[in-house]
């Protein structure tokens, strides 16, 4: 096979299934019938004119029989007056007239012949194209119930065309949403870490950023004990406060009552000591 035939070929496969994924089948039903009611009204124009080639076969008919009868009556009236050679024209045109009536008698008979046949096939085709419209609105509906059926079917299941454009506009927004979730939460894990802080203050400093932790930890345990030092203080510091206290103050009253001439009185109990002398 040559190259141009194969060319040819699939340029008419192509222009073939593009044909038939555009072709209506209800538009192509409108277009045959209205192509046979074209060719019903061709037979019914060619009926007419052979009923008219017909009529007027008939009239030339009728005037031609009219001419005979004259004639007749002319060699009749002839032969009266003792006319003979007159007798014999008229006789002679009416053979002449004869003759052509015998020959528009057979066209007439065949005119009627054609116009008969012509009529019949005028019916004929009257009922084909009547049937023919009958089937082709019935075939029309169920065409356009299968198509709404076919539609609705194809949009609950998704697989049309319209639901197919919205089903990937979904998957879409839901790839681009994913995808900004996800830059989202990496950029909240980068400034966690302080990535883009240090990206945006310099250079990172990794033992600065050690002794400046170490440095905030001691002072907030030093901070925690001077808390736990006001809250909860020891008892025993306090005791012996309260012990130097009372001594402090006992001392405090011996020496006042020195200080004002008056001697001390020893107990009772203790002996004086006059008494043991």
């Amino acid at each position: 096979m040559s190259v141009m035939k194969r060319v040819s070929m699939m340029f008419r496969a192509k222009a073939n299934k593009a044909l038939d994924r555009m072709e209506d089948p209800r538009e192509t039903l409108d277009y045959s019938y209205q192509t046979q009611l074209e060719l019903l009204q061709k037979v019914r124009r060619g009926v007419a004119d052979v009923a008219t080639s017909r009529k007027r076969v008939e009239l030339q008919i009728n005037q031609l029989q009219q001419s005979s009868d004259k004639l007749d009556r002319q060699a009749r009236d002839a032969l009266g007056v003792g006319r003979e050679d007159l007798a014999r024209d008229a006789l002679t045109r009416k053979a002449g007239v004869a003759g052509q009536l015998s020959d528009l008698n057979t066209q007439y008979q065949s005119l009627q012949a054609e116009e008969e046949k012509l009529t019949g096939a005028s019916q004929r085709l009257q009922a084909k194209v009547d049937a023919f419209r009958t089937r082709k609105e019935t075939i029309k509906a169920t065409y356009t119930a299968a198509e709404a059926q076919t539609r609705i079917n194809e949009a609950f299941s998704g697989i049309s065309e319209e639901m197919g454009d919205v089903g990937l506009a979904i998957q879409r927004a839901e790839d681009k949403t994913a995808q900004m979730q996800a830059r989202a939460g990496a950029i909240d894990e980068l400034m966690a870490s302080g990535a883009l802080d240090d990206m945006v203050s310099g250079p990172h400093d990794d033992i600065q950023a050690e002794l400046d932790r170490m440095g905030a930890g001691h002072d907030v345990d030093a901070e925690l004990a001077r808390l736990k030092g006001e809250l909860s203080p020891p008892s025993a510091p306090r005791q012996i406060e309260g012990a130097e206290t009372a001594d402090g103050a006992s001392a405090a009253g011996a020496a006042g009552a020195v200080s004002d001439g008056q001697p001390t009185q020893a107990p009772a109990d203790q002996p004086q000591a006059g008494d043991e002398a």
